[in-house]
């Protein structure tokens, strides 16, 4: 496996002792277990979960042993086909590539879902990963139809493209900070067809959610809701969070990822100063624990004893390598080193005997809906595995 040498040649040590960490005990990385193996195992639960078009998995519960399993319409389902496409990138074993073969088609019914923003998330996360290990038509058929779709949600009053459907009778054009993720798949639809509509359609979302989602200490909002005559914000809420003020961990991280990426394809400076403040207010607040796994929102009056969010520590290492690239500050690798580190070991991985499709654990989902709380979540797998693709290319 590369992990080995990757783990030699990247790292060039390893970090013994974990701080704070989400259990409370003093472990260290285990003398007793081999974590390599035990990554090897973990990824081989994902090649013998079967393939079913009704049953993506997207979390698991320890206590009651269960997979929560959705449809092809949630907005988790191309996580899982990614997480095969991409532990085939790393392993290069053709099992994974086979797998992922057979699951990539049964998200292909989301391109002409115009009830959603997700398209990326379920669309390139799956085809835009497939793309990358086969060049077909196919593929880009796919991402060029989904990008069509996802240009039906745009309003050209408001500069956005609409986020969620519901609640309508409060949030009239409601914009969440993740939808910056879904920019990916109309630049790429535009690298791919030469048609600039799409590329100018993310920009001008892009500029819209930075001049309005940020706080002046370059936390985000989750949710901005604009009026769809004028374009003037209506509202200002967080919908995920501990309060409409707090900094929800995974939306600040989808932030620092998402203007880091519209940056590769822009090159605004504005976008990348915006992913660097962000970054900062992200590594440096004083309630991160030491191992760089947040809790689930920074302001929860519970820490230290909140939940953490695993998902939100592995976006943002991923963001970090791809932003270290760009300005060359030795922080934001040297945070993203740790994090995967420490990810590395059995304090968040999940133990072998668990036959589940799942990678890491400690990821909490929705907090205020009490739902997915402290439980391995599909999507912190993938941008975990990503974070370990990205170290490898340096």
């Amino acid at each position: 496996m590369f992990r080995i040498s990757l783990y030699v040649f990247v790292f060039g040590f390893a970090v013994l002792n974990m701080s704070c960490k989400p259990s409370g005990e003093d472990k260290k990385v285990a003398d007793t277990i081999d974590i390599d193996s035990l990554l090897n195992i973990r990824y081989s639960k994902l090649l013998k979960y079967p393939v079913d078009s009704m049953a993506f998995p997207r979390s698991y519960n320890v206590a009651t042993n269960t997979i929560k399993k959705v449809p092809s319409k949630d907005w988790t389902s191309g996580f899982f086909v990614g997480n095969l496409w991409q532990i085939y990138a790393l392993t290069g074993d053709d099992a994974y590539k086979k797998r992922a073969e057979q699951w990539t088609p049964l998200v292909e019914r989301e391109k002409l879902n115009n009830r959603t923003h997700d398209m990326g998330f379920k669309v390139f996360c799956s085809f835009g990963n497939g793309l990358k290990a086969n060049k077909n038509d196919y593929y880009k058929n796919v991402i060029i139809k989904s990008a069509q779709t996802l240009s039906t949600r745009f309003n050209e009053n408001v500069g956005s493209i609409r986020s969620w459907d519901f609640n309508k009778d409060i949030w009239e054009f409601p914009v969440i900070i993740d939808n910056m993720m879904n920019l990916e798949l109309l630049f790429e639809a535009t690298k791919i067809t030469k048609d600039s509509s799409f590329h100018k359609m993310a920009v001008t979302h892009a500029n819209t959610t930075l001049r309005n989602h940020f706080r002046d200490d370059n936390s985000t909002y989750h949710v901005v809701v604009y009026d769809t005559i004028n374009g003037s914000v209506k509202q200002k809420v967080t919908h995920q969070g501990i309060n409409d003020e707090s900094a929800w961990a995974r939306g600040q991280a989808w932030a620092i990822y998402g203007y880091t990426m519209a940056y590769r394809y822009t090159k605004n400076a504005d976008y990348l100063k915006q992913a660097e403040e962000t970054a900062n207010f992200f590594i440096d607040h004083p309630n991160l624990p030491a191992d760089g796994i947040p809790y689930w929102d920074f302001d929860d009056p519970k820490v230290p004893n909140a939940p953490r969010d695993v998902s939100a520590g592995t976006v943002v290492a991923s963001a970090l390598i791809e932003l270290y690239a760009y300005t060359q500050n030795e922080k934001y690798l040297n945070h993203s080193k740790k994090v995967i580190d420490q990810l590395q070991s059995e304090n968040y991985i999940l133990e072998a005997g668990i036959e589940a499709p799942f990678i890491l654990k400690h990821s909490t989902g929705n907090w205020p809906k009490n739902d997915e709380i402290d439980e391995p979540i599909v999507y912190a797998d993938y941008y975990f595995l990503e974070a370990l693709l990205r170290l490898k290319a340096l």
